[in-house]
């Protein structure tokens, strides 16, 4: 018998509304609890790997996605200081031939507005904004969420969707503030038209160097260049709004090749956010509470993948509530056995990419050894037990 209470989702991003979908599609009501004023991403472009096409084609969202989004021929790696080239892995059909699903690229707002009007179009979702969880406790068989304001709601569990500075997981878990990382990101995107010639590139392009990264690649069929420049700092701003200091940037890739600081001279404003994780852990759920994406194992974004780990929580949740019959607490619990070591070795290899992207003398050259190997367990050759994904199919079997 259907509950006459929602799920209830804490986080109208990405992953909360892919959990929204799934679970929504099951006959489950779904209420989403976004904080903000009004639905939206942050950001600018995000890779998506074979594994998350995987997922598209399990959600039927393959099309929309692809409409959307832009196919680079190829993943190049380039010294950012001298120029050469350290390895060129091809993508396209290549990709297909290998996990049978493409590598893509995406405005994360694109990716974004697809699942909003995907949940939008299920009569059993509701979408709510400016409803801030402050609070939530539990019964037996259900949750009570308190919001900014007083407003209680109840509902037969509850998702923490909320990020990686998540108050669903301060109770949870508890494990205090994310860690940083000591590196901070600076992204801007550029029209096609604003590119000369000699600096596009089809290809999803990372310059890497000494404490310093540089990657872009289109965005929207082409029609944009999406800039992601990343260094070591110290500086510390909580959120991922914030504007960038082209004077501090310009001193960081001051020994960058003549094509880098080119390309960053054609930017005149920066939004920058300090990048932060946690360390993985095992448990994330509390009976009738669990957490996903960000919220659960929030990683650096090295390996592009934080926004495909969440929509892969989403289909594992969904698997294990049918496979349980819909026990929440079981359910609960079965996803987060079947999610926390993936999840943790994205984390842990994701900071481990941060340093070789970033490597000097010695690790440079083993590292571009490493990349430019097919049978070294590391590089791009050593990413297979990644973009093969999940097997939704298959979880329970």
């Amino acid at each position: 018998m259907p509950s006459p209470h929602p799920i209830l989702i804490a986080g109208g991003g990405i992953g909360g509304l892919a959990a929204a979908l799934v679970l929504a599609r099951d006959g489950h009501a779904v209420t989403v609890l976004e904080q903000a004023a009004s639905f939206g991403e942050i950001g600018a472009g995000i890779q998506l790997g074979p594994n998350i096409f995987r997922m598209f084609a399990y959600l039927g969202l393959t099309d929309v996605v692809s409409k959307v989004s832009f196919f680079p021929p190829g993943l190049r790696m380039n010294d950012v200081r001298t120029g050469e080239k350290v390895v060129r892995v091809p993508l396209g059909d290549m990709a297909r031939a290998t996990y049978g699903f493409p590598y893509g690229v995406i405005y994360r707002a694109d990716l974004h507005q697809v699942f909003l009007d995907a949940c939008a179009a299920q009569d059993n979702v509701t979408l709510r904004t400016s409803a801030k969880l402050e609070s939530f406790e539990q019964s037996e068989g259900s949750v009570l969420v308190r919001l900014a304001g007083g407003e209680v709601l109840q509902g037969i569990a509850l998702i923490g969707a909320d990020g990686i500075w998540s108050k669903v997981r301060e109770v949870v878990v508890g494990d205090g503030k994310p860690r940083v990382s000591g590196h901070i990101a600076y992204r801007a995107v550029l029209k096609r038209e604003d590119v000369p010639a000699h600096l596009w590139s089809d290809d999803v392009l990372l310059w890497g160097g000494e404490k310093t990264h540089l990657v872009h690649y289109p965005l929207r069929r082409g029609e944009l260049f999406n800039l992601v420049a990343v260094f070591h700092s110290n500086k510390y701003d909580e959120g991922w709004n914030t504007f960038g200091d082209s004077v501090e940037l310009t001193e960081r890739f001051s020994e960058a090749c003549p094509q880098v600081r080119e390309l960053l001279g054609k930017i005149e404003t920066w939004k920058m956010w300090v990048l932060c994780d946690r360390e993985p852990v095992k448990n994330w759920t509390d009976r009738r509470v669990t957490l996903l994406g960000d919220a659960a194992h929030p990683m650096l974004q090295y390996l592009a993948q934080g926004a495909g780990q969440a929509i892969e929580d989403a289909v594992v949740l969904r698997e294990a509530l049918r496979f349980t019959h819909g026990d929440v607490p079981q359910a609960f619990q079965k996803y987060q056995q079947l999610r926390y070591l993936r999840t943790g070795r994205v984390q842990l290899t994701a900071r481990f990419y941060g340093d070789i992207y970033h490597a000097a003398g010695v690790q440079r050259e083993l590292r571009n050894q490493m990349f430019q190997s097919e049978t070294e367990s590391a590089g791009f050759a050593g990413l297979q037990w990644m973009y093969d994904g999940i097997e939704p199919s298959k979880l329970f079997k």
